[in-house]
């Protein structure tokens, strides 16, 4: 199996082909369909790292804030 699919089979949630993985308290998102595309959240949606440009990241921030209640527990 390759790393995209066990990200994509791992992940907590799927949106739009970005793969939302919590990781403790922050959360791991990774664009399926380019892997050099990441970026690492806290809870809140504060960026920690990155290698998304500024666009993308509004983009996947506002997947994740509208959405983050269903990555809860």
């Amino acid at each position: 199996m390759n790393n995209i699919q066990s990200v994509a089979d791992n992940a907590d949630m799927i949106i739009n082909g970005y793969a939302f993985t919590k990781d403790n308290e922050n959360i791991r998102i990774l664009n399926l369909n380019n892997n050099k595309k990441s970026l690492y959240l806290n809870k809140d949606g504060k960026v920690i790292n990155t290698s998304m440009d500024d666009i993308e990241i509004g983009i996947v921030k506002q997947y994740y804030l509208k959405n983050a209640i269903l990555m809860e527990e």
